[in-house]
């Protein structure tokens, strides 16, 4: 371990040598451009104050990547001979960076940019200044930008003038959500985002051609005292311009939807090139729809129904134009889709005049009428491919086993015409143990999995469509796995029925009345349960009832709730949130059935049984909450906490195996491989067989990611966490596996590490390494782990981000 130090940091010591001689090739009297580096006025509040990392998008020269420190990019590139063009010399120039050289017109070009960005923030009196170091390393720049905000300029009064006279009940009606108040610092920004506000307000109430740009911000800075008056002017609908270039207005529309025209059967390439096609569509009208297409369409009519929110004689509304599209989509069957609208023609006498929509009848001062239109809603959909396979094939090793899986699936996804998706995969794995002592070597593993989606939710009543239910589904599953382990045997079944729906923003819900599990343990080989016996110095069979139970028959059946909150997908490349929630029982129902119609068994062990199997009793709970802070344009700093809990009752002494937690392996404890943590600080609990669960779970991991080289990014973590039991039994095992609020803390494992992961766009390998320091297992003042050993740490792959 030592040799392969000292090789690591060789390699090191030959990269920084190398990369330190990236001036060789500058020109003379150039530089090569080492640094920018900006610094934000401290004097400004912290509230008020633009940070350097905002401010950064405005400088005009950007220095050369750097891998760990040293200039790697530009020397790998200068390695490139220029008289050559082969292979090798085209990889170095591709992989590696040209020199950046101080571009003093850039830099004072980026001060500009610097005053006119505060400016438009509100601190008019700013200014930025630049230094430029020269002398401080040979034929290197170093740039720093200074800024000053000086006193910003504040909106002292808001007020309006209203063009088109018809809005101004509308907008007076919604002040309370305006983005302007008095004494907020005059921001460019913030009457940016008013203007969307307020026209994203406008185009849900039928106002189709309302942009931006019919409204304007006149200030008036000339007040005195850093004060601004600012006026909002909105203004009619540009209709066009006469003979003489004088520009006609006239008062915004209010457009209802005419007609709905779906083509689900979209071709694009055909519709360009095919002259003869629109002769031979047909049309099918189905509640206010008029679905159009050559043949019999692919999905039913009352399918693109349920997924289109809009009816004729509806007022124009941006937000259900979005939730079509969305829900269109989540279908799962369209490729694509787009939804255009077509003015209908109107004379210029056109005298279609109503009264204004948002006024009440009560309130006649507030009544004035405006013009009405009417729009042809076009909703174009290209059908995705309607039937599909994959093949996965899966390889993996460990210092006990390796291991080799295939999966084989088809899918269909309209297998009834209403973009219904029928699923099948088969599984099949094989796994040979390493071990020289191990009393049987081949693992193998045998399953099947299918699946039914509908679109909507199936259920044994009739219901009207709920509109704040958001892409309903009705999923129906059944499984069947079959392991033959080196210890057991066992076949694992389960069917349930599951109905997933949303909230059209960054939460989604599931529910699964009918979950049911029967796992099956046949031909189990206890040896692996064995323990010492100090006192027979041999093995005898562990006494800890609860593991032996979990390894039991037993029959699973009940019901959970998810809940899931992600805001990532709206917010890619900035902070983000993710919280999961999730809740289950299982028994209850079978156990009241059972005592009011059964008596339990008469032999020993005196549990009810359903189908000659004991079920399971028990309630699990868990919550992971995550959040995510950009420190730059790609650096993160990621913090996640996970807690959980559950608890065997009734029918039950113990959960079952498959439902208890778990330390360890790439989405936990990486400093350990999977159930090897645990339970508590019970001393050296390691078998032949990795068993460490338990049944409350406590875990905490802070991450900081950052990009190294194009797809690789490298990260940094820390992890914390540990397993425990929930209720104490002497008998059984030690009341160090046992959760306890006065002294958990110190039962926890840490560990530290780094990781690799390669993003290829569709999937993120990932490769981390964790070392552990805190191991709760080890004797006791032995647990602070001070030398490094290999045993010590643990190799974890991964596929996506463990949170």
């Amino acid at each position: 371990m030592r040799r392969a130090c000292r090789c690591l940091v060789a390699v090191a010591l030959s990269l920084a040598g190398s990369a330190c001689s990236v001036t060789r090739h500058i020109p003379e009297g150039e530089y090569f451009l080492q640094r920018v580096r900006i610094e934000d006025d401290k004097a400004t509040p912290r509230r008020e104050r633009i940070a350097a990392s905002e401010l950064e998008k405005y400088v005009r020269q950007t220095p050369n990547k750097r891998l760990l420190g040293t200039n790697f990019y530009v020397w790998l590139y200068e390695q490139a001979d220029s008289a050559r063009d082969n292979g090798w010399n085209n990889w170095k120039r591709r992989v590696g960076e040209a020199p950046v050289l101080f571009d003093l017109s850039l830099t004072e070009r980026s001060v500009q940019n610097l005053k006119v960005y505060m400016d438009s923030k509100g601190f008019f009196s700013s200014r930025a200044t630049c230094e430029v170091d020269t002398v401080s390393r040979r034929r290197r720049a170093k740039v720093t930008f200074r800024t000053f905000q000086g006193a910003p300029y504040r909106i002292d009064t808001v007020s309006y003038e209203f063009q088109d006279r018809s809005l101004s009940p509308l907008i007076l009606s919604d002040t309370a959500g305006t983005l302007l108040h008095a004494g907020d610092v005059f921001d460019v920004s913030v009457l940016d985002a008013e203007r969307e506000r307020i026209t994203a307000r406008l185009r849900e109430q039928g106002y189709y051609n309302f942009s931006v740009s019919n409204i304007l911000f006149r200030a008036d800075t000339l007040t005195g005292d850093n004060r601004v008056k600012l006026r909002m002017v909105v203004r009619q609908n540009l209709t066009g311009y006469d003979d003489r270039g004088r520009p006609r207005t006239e008062d915004n529309r209010v457009y209802r939807i005419d007609r709905i025209n779906v083509f689900p059967d979209y071709d694009p390439a055909a519709f360009r090139t095919d002259t003869a096609l629109l002769s031979r569509l047909d049309t099918i009208h189905y509640r206010g729809l008029n679905v159009v297409s050559e043949k019999r369409p692919a999905l039913r009519p009352a399918v693109l129904r349920q997924a289109i929110p809009l009816y004729p004689g509806y007022l124009y509304d941006a937000s259900q134009v979005n939730r079509t599209y969305s829900d269109l989509m989540a279908l799962g069957y369209f490729r694509s889709a787009k939804i255009s609208f077509e003015e209908r023609p109107q004379g210029a006498d056109s005298a279609d005049f109503v009264p204004f929509p948002a006024a009440s009848p009560a309130d006649t001062a507030a009544r004035s009428s405006v013009r009405e239109g009417y729009l042809t809603c076009n909703i174009l959909c290209t059908p995705t491919l309607r039937q599909s396979f994959k093949v996965d094939l899966e390889g993996s090793t460990t210092s006990s086993f390796y291991g080799l899986k295939a999966t084989l699936g088809y899918q269909n996804r309209n297998i009834f015409r209403g973009a219904e998706s029928f699923d099948v995969s088969f599984t099949a794995g094989y796994e040979f143990m390493k071990a020289p002592d191990a009393k049987k070597k081949r693992a193998t593993e045998f399953g099947i999995t299918t699946g039914l989606t509908f679109p909507r939710f199936l259920l044994p009543w009739r219901t009207g469509r709920q509109r704040s239910v958001v892409q309903p589904r009705t999923k129906v599953e059944l499984s069947v796995n079959f392991q033959d382990r080196p210890y057991y045997r066992r076949t694992l079944s389960s069917a349930g029925i599951a109905y997933m729906w949303s909230n059209n923003r960054y939460s989604s819900f599931s529910l699964r009345p009918v979950d049911i599990n029967v796992v099956n343990v046949r031909d189990l080989d206890v040896s692996f349960l064995m323990v010492d016996n100090p006192d027979s110095e041999g093995e005898e069979l562990t006494p800890n009832r609860y593991l032996l139970e979990s390894f039991n028959t037993q029959f699973i059946g009940g019901l959970s709730f998810g809940y899931s909150y992600n805001n990532q997908r709206r917010n890619l490349n900035g902070n983000a949130t993710n919280i999961r929630f999730n809740l289950e029982t299982a028994g209850n129902l079978i156990d009241g059935v059972e005592h009011l119609f059964f008596s339990p068994s008469k032999s020993d062990k005196p549990y009810y049984t359903i189908f000659g199997i004991p079920y399971a009793q028990y309630f699990r709970t868990d919550l992971s909450v995550s959040r995510k802070i950009m420190l730059g344009g790609v650096t993160a700093l990621v913090g996640h906490i996970y807690g959980g809990v559950a608890m065997a009752y009734g029918n039950s002494s113990s959960v079952p195996f498959d439902r208890q937690f778990y330390c360890g392996g790439s989405n936990g404890m990486r400093g350990w491989t999977p159930r090897t943590l645990g339970q508590g600080s019970v001393p050296d609990p390691h078998g032949s067989f990795p068993v460490q669960t338990g049944d409350v779970k406590l875990e905490a991991n802070l991450e900081l990611r950052f990009p190294v080289w194009g797809i690789v990014h490298g990260a940094t973590f820390f992890d914390l966490g540990n397993v425990w039991y929930i209720r104490q039994n002497p008998s059984e095992y030690s009341d160090d596996a046992v959760f306890h609020f006065d002294r958990f803390y110190k039962q926890l494992g840490f560990n530290t590490g780094l990781g690799l992961r390669f993003d290829i766009k569709f999937a993120v390998l990932r490769l981390d390494w964790g070392i552990q320091l805190h191991n709760p297992n080890n004797p006791a003042g032995e647990r602070w782990i001070h030398d490094f050993k290999w045993k010590n740490t643990a190799l974890n792959f991964g596929v996506g981000y463990p949170f």
